[in-house]
């Protein structure tokens, strides 16, 4: 029996990797999965590139697939929130990240927009400061590094956090992230710092699942289960917010 092909967010690595196995020792077929930025995913997706299920950390790209007769309806199936990870030392808090952000001296990283979403959310962010202070957005869109998520970015050791990796590199003083992406930054470099936007700058992050038409039953039965009481409850063990809106 064929494994069923999982393509996934970069971000999702660690807790659908866990649901597979979840899967697979309920009695599921086995899942092969390529973790990758949702847009790049996407496109290869598009282009031909054999696929059963997608995850996607946004619910634009998986939307399009369904909308191109690629895939069948696009379920939510998990939040995400963005927040910033921060270099040990910088004396920063919510109230005063935009200022900071601001600051000529300050290096902030971001992924790629339109090839991640995590970029888009980010430069959403930018806008949402825009509107703020006028000039702050486009400011924070020519400082922004885009330091990961294109096919082209600087991979990290094996192992590693890009993100905090990045940072204790001194490419970025900041990066704006999932608030996953940062935990698990924070399990290998604890002096890194979480900090919070604050509601004036908040983004979340809406994570869709589709499923290819040509899949086979098995892939249907794995998207069940990954909305299922006990998939939601992996997600939520690696900081992903319990969908309601699920069916």
């Amino acid at each position: 029996m064929a494994p069923i092909r999982l393509f996934a967010a970069g971000s999702l690595k660690d807790a659908l990797g866990e649901i597979a196995k979840a899967f697979e020792a309920a009695g599921g077929d086995k899942v092969e999965g390529r973790f990758d930025p949702s847009g790049l995913l996407k496109d290869e997706i598009a282009g031909g590139a054999a696929a059963d299920v997608f995850a996607s950390a946004n619910m634009t790209h998986p939307q399009a697939l369904h909308d191109a007769g690629t895939s069948g309806p696009v379920t939510r199936f998990t939040r995400n929130t963005l927040c910033a990870l921060v270099r040990p030392g910088l004396d920063i808090s919510s109230a005063t990240l935009l200022d900071t952000l601001l600051n000529p001296e300050i290096k902030i990283g971001t992924s790629t927009p339109l090839a991640d979403p995590s970029g888009d959310y980010a430069f959403e962010v930018f806008r949402k400061a825009g509107a703020i202070r006028p000039g702050a957005g486009s400011t924070l869109m020519r400082k922004a590094l885009q330091l990961t998520g294109s096919g082209t970015s600087a991979a990290p050791p094996a192992g590693r956090s890009p993100y905090g990796w990045h940072v204790a590199e001194g490419r970025a003083d900041i990066f704006l992230t999932y608030r996953t992406n940062v935990a698990a930054a924070l399990a290998q470099y604890p002096g890194q710092q979480l900090v919070e936007l604050p509601d004036s700058l908040s983004v979340g992050a809406d994570y869709g699942l589709t499923v290819m038409t040509s899949a086979p039953d098995a892939a249907h039965r794995f998207a069940a289960f990954i909305v299922s009481d006990q998939g939601q409850q992996i997600l939520a063990r690696y900081g992903f917010a319990d969908d309601n809106s699920r069916v």
